[in-house]
């Protein structure tokens, strides 16, 4: 089969296509051959190795997984013999963040982790977007947040693949939200339902006089010391951006009372349960996959170049089947 390996830290161009063997599924495990897949922000991370928190993780000189990608979207294949959940043509979509493996044309994950039936209504690619963003903005403002109806949430990045899905799902758990974009992704963040949208290219959300019971950066464009202004007495910032800084606001915060800094590792706390809830929403209307891009398989080291302008809109789709 084909896929993208990537065998050591660097710019895109570390990223070549070759021909390797199709895995075999363990008797816990089901092969899948792959429609969709994606690229955003933590991809390019597990490519660069930086924050340094991934080389700790997944390989300090190297990488230990020589096949990106968490997310996908498709249809088993097969299955092993203890799986019972799932049978032979069955779509589905999920996220392997323990082996990732997406970016070919067959992978293979546990059936009882993060992997559930794709909706009838929805597309390979409309159901990876969702389990690229959506999952992890649920995780940060339910589980996390414990977003609750009428408090007030500013999300920055609200145009990118976490964030357009925060947006939504803030206003879903009827919250008032207010988005921070540029200019040119303002009507964007509207349409998915922002109360206000800041463009942050005019106006410094920092510095605008407003508080925030929730204060979410989904893009790691800012930190506590920063927003601990802009946040109410007992306000929550979160950043999905691991750094040492957040690390020791968390420590600090988690001791003294009052405004709190928080972070969880999102990719890994994601469940069956969790895709079925953003399967039900999708299929209810209540939330939209949000698409910028389409790729080839052949072509993600030039979506691995997009990602990392930092300007994408949504989720960057790869069409591994086409």
């Amino acid at each position: 089969m084909k896929a993208i390996i990537c065998t050591k830290y660097g710019t895109p161009d570390v990223l070549e296509l070759k021909d390797v063997a199709k895995p075999i599924p363990k008797n816990n495990e089901i092969l899948i051959k792959v429609h969709a897949a994606v690229v955003g922000p933590a991809d390019c991370a597990f490519r660069k190795g930086d924050p340094f928190i991934v080389r700790i993780i997944y390989g300090l000189s190297k990488p230990r997984l020589s096949i990106l990608g968490t997310e996908f979207s498709g249809v088993v294949e097969s299955m092993g013999k203890n799986v019972t959940q799932f049978k032979k043509g069955d779509q589905v979509f999920g996220l392997n963040p323990d082996t990732f493996g997406a970016h070919a044309e067959y992978m293979t994950t546990k059936a009882e982790k993060a992997v559930a039936l794709k909706g009838k209504q929805m597309s390979h690619e409309q159901a990876v977007g969702l389990a690229d963003g959506a999952t992890t903005a649920l995780t940060f403002l339910r589980n996390v947040a414990k977003l609750k109806r009428d408090q007030k949430v500013l999300i920055n990045g609200a145009s990118g693949a976490v964030g357009s899905y925060a947006v939504q799902l803030a206003k879903y758990f009827g919250a008032e939200v207010t988005g921070v974009c540029s200019s040119t992704n303002v009507e964007l963040v509207k349409s998915l339902g922002a109360n206000f949208v800041i463009d942050y290219t005019k106006v410094d959300f920092t510095n605008n006089g407003k508080s925030y019971d929730v204060i979410f950066d989904a893009v790691g464009k800012s930190s506590f010391s920063e927003c601990k202004a802009s946040l109410t007495t007992n306000g929550i910032y979160m950043s999905t951006f691991p750094s040492l800084g957040i690390v020791f606001q968390i420590l600090k915060t988690s001791i003294l009372g009052g405004k709190k800094a928080k972070f969880t590792t999102a990719g890994l706390k994601q469940s069956k349960e969790n895709l079925e809830f953003l399967k039900g929403l999708f299929e209810a209307g209540k939330l939209q996959a949000v698409i910028d891009r389409h790729y080839t398989l052949e072509q993600v080291a030039e979506a691995h170049k997009y990602v990392d302008t930092g300007h994408k809109k949504g989720n960057v789709i790869i069409n591994v089947s086409k």
